[in-house]
């Protein structure tokens, strides 16, 4: 398992879809009213699409998908077969040689080490359009535990590390919403950085 590139997904993904909520929705869909309308968004670990891409579809968005679990990327490409999709690492993902209005990482980055965590901060923020928003949920508070799911070791870089992280990538942040599980996000929007 060590070497998954899923990050222990891939071993439990049909439980996964199975027990998906729609805890966040409401979330996800407040922040689709500070997108342009139509706008393309990136769901990066988009697992097989519900609630996030779900809901950014129904709000018109034109989504694209990023997963490393074969199984799960296959249900979203099921649910959104026109949708664009990579079964890549968000780190290595070729997605982020584009830009986009908009980039959302819901259960993810906490469970990247602290080095990859940066990594991809660094990359939504060379993919993102000069205004473009960025929603990703993480504890607000520093902190280490064990993912319930995967097993696996997860971290939060808490709110102080993230803003430092974010402002080095070119966004800054915006906004903050807990949602009905208690899950924290945090929004940040791009910006130009003056020459």
């Amino acid at each position: 398992m060590i070497d998954d590139p899923s990050g222990g997904w891939e071993a439990i993904a049909n439980d996964f879809i199975a027990a998906r909520s729609d805890i966040g929705r409401n979330v996800v869909r407040h922040w689709a009213k500070t997108l342009p309308r139509g706008g393309e968004v990136v769901d990066i670990g988009c697992g097989a699409g519900v609630p996030v891409a779900a809901t950014l579809a129904e709000e018109g968005f034109s989504i694209f998908g990023i997963d490393a679990s074969p199984t799960l990327l296959a249900a979203f490409r099921h649910r959104f077969p026109d949708a664009p999709t990579a079964c890549e690492t968000a780190q290595a993902s070729s997605f982020f040689n584009r830009t986009f209005d908009a980039a959302i990482a819901v259960g993810l980055i906490f469970l990247l080490p602290a080095d990859g965590q940066r990594q991809l901060i660094e990359r939504v923020g060379r993919a993102l359009k000069p205004g473009g928003r960025f929603l990703f949920s993480a504890p607000r508070q520093a902190a280490e535990w064990i993912d319930l799911q995967t097993g696996r070791p997860s971290q939060s870089l808490g709110e102080a590390q993230y803003g430092q992280l974010l402002a080095a990538a070119g966004m800054r942040l915006v906004n903050s919403y807990l949602d009905e599980g208690e899950n924290y996000y945090f929004e940040a929007e791009s910006y130009v950085r003056p020459a």
